[in-house]
């Protein structure tokens, strides 16, 4: 028995929560995966994991062996990521999970950079706008905006967006351009970014010297996908409100136009977050570090140019 690929199979085990994604997460045969785990259960003595036909759960022993061999693992793991930074040479698989927009506009355009820093990096890129599980998706890590409510993840700042607020030319010509945010409710058609956790409508949010305005209307189209919200707002079904790196180039084309720019919200907070009971891989932490690095950059350059 490889004794340390049997610790890490039912490690990925208690974290994935079940046999498939755990082996899916290792690229093994499920069958090879609960064979490991047996003759590490074998080797001990002792059960370490209960299987129904429905769940997989830890056993109290199995808990306790999880967290003292997490300890040698980790160990491991930093001898072995000591003496890649030494070379200079991080490698291995890195799973980002992303929102749409961000993705489409900012980090994609950017990863040819990344790559190039760090040539024995493999990415495998999720686009959704939905939260995922980090621990049982086998994520490394996410990037997300907005305020962070999950006290188990360690989360980084790593920069800030503009929203704006903006319709096509069309649509203003015949529905007129709000003085007031208040004049949203008075005929004007909004496009809502639906939350993909539970399908509500986002406000429109505004500020003005310190002054902070919601507007909840009913809306004419809801989209809960980022990309696809910015195209509801170019097919004129609307007002929108996203963000100037999303916009910035239909602005500057003239398909967009910004309105009630004396009323933009307060600066949208941006985190790279991922699970504080993981070890934070050597390829992670470059990819943290270069992402600290360009994020504000490419961001803040698209707020200072349509401001």
């Amino acid at each position: 028995m490889d004794q340390l690929m049997a610790i890490r199979a039912f490690a990925r085990v208690v974290e994935a929560g079940n046999f498939t994604r755990a082996a899916d997460s290792l690229d093994m045969p499920n069958a090879t995966l609960s064979k490991l785990v047996q003759e590490l259960e074998a080797h001990l003595g002792v059960r370490l994991l209960q299987r129904t036909t429905r769940r997989v759960t830890v056993t109290p022993e199995g808990r306790d062996y999880y967290e003292k061999s997490g300890r040698l693992v980790r160990d491991l793991e930093d001898i072995d990521a000591s003496l890649n930074a030494a070379r200079g040479n991080p490698r291995g698989q890195l799973r980002i999970d992303v929102g749409g927009s961000t993705a489409c506009d900012v980090l994609i355009p950017a990863l040819p950079d990344f790559l190039a820093r760090y040539p024995d990096i493999r990415i495998d890129l999720g686009v959704s706008d939905r939260s995922v599980d980090l621990i049982g998706d086998s994520v490394d890590c996410v990037i997300r905006g907005g305020p962070l409510d999950n006290s188990s993840l360690v989360a980084r700042h790593i920069g800030q967006a503009r929203l704006i607020t903006c319709a096509t030319p069309a649509y203003l010509k015949l529905f007129g351009v709000p003085a007031y945010p208040e004049e949203l409710k008075n005929g004007h058609r909004l496009v809502s970014f639906l939350s993909p956790q539970n399908g509500r409508a986002f406000p429109f949010r505004f500020e003005r010297k310190g002054e902070k305005t919601e507007i909840k209307v009913e809306h004419r189209v809801g989209v809960n996908e980022s990309n696809a919200h910015l195209a509801a707002g170019l097919a004129g079904l609307g007002i929108i409100q996203t963000f100037t790196y999303a916009a910035g180039p239909a602005l500057a084309r003239g398909e967009l136009v910004e309105i009630l720019e004396k009323w933009r919200p307060a600066p949208y907070p941006f985190h790279v977050v991922y699970p504080n009971n993981r070890h934070v891989t050597h390829r992670l932490r470059v990819f943290i570090d270069w992402l600290m690095e360009y994020f504000p950059e490419k961001v803040g350059a698209a707020g200072k140019k349509n401001s």
